[in-house]
């Protein structure tokens, strides 16, 4: 009897858990809707796209020009920048208006490109600055404002790099 009552307890932490990242993971999601790409420094990365409200954007190096492969779960911790389907992106200081465009996703939400690429913002980022996504499974990268994926810290004098933190999300 104590055994079923641990395993239903244990079935409910589960699901209430799976549930708050949901949540999180669609507010975010939501609070991206007006698809502004701009420039701003990020810590040690240096001069990065974010969104209007200074969240870290990332690129997912399994995308091709104007084509989302995250869909589902991946989708649910990587929230796409999106814009409504009538409305263009904007381009905010730091960013090229001639490298900002959108893609239409299988479930027909138009999301922002950058050089072509689909933008994502990271769940676990929860202030403007961060980049826990930074490096995840050597898939996910923040974007230069030329477009270009930042693999590593840019140090002092311009070179070098250091190892990244990976996240426990996605």
């Amino acid at each position: 009897m104590r055994d079923r009552r641990i395993r239903l307890v244990l079935a409910i932490l589960v699901v209430a858990m799976a549930g708050v990242g949901v949540a999180m993971a669609a507010t975010r999601s939501t609070s991206a809707k007006n698809g502004t790409v701009k420039a701003a420094k990020v810590g040690k990365f240096g001069t990065v796209l974010v969104s209007s409200s200074g969240m870290t954007l990332y690129r997912y190096t399994p995308d091709r020009r104007n084509v989302s492969v995250c869909t589902g779960t991946c989708a649910t911790y990587w929230p796409p920048l999106l814009v409504k389907r009538t409305a263009k992106p904007t381009v905010g200081s730091g960013a090229s208006a001639s490298l900002v465009g959108t893609t239409m996703r299988a479930n027909g939400a138009e999301q922002v490109t950058y050089a072509g690429f689909p933008l994502y913002l990271y769940a676990g980022d929860k202030k403007p600055g961060q980049a826990n996504g930074q490096g995840f499974q050597k898939t996910w990268y923040v974007v230069s404002a030329t477009g270009a994926l930042v693999k590593h810290a840019v140090s002092a004098s311009g070179t070098g790099s250091t190892t990244t933190k990976k996240s426990a999300w996605g």
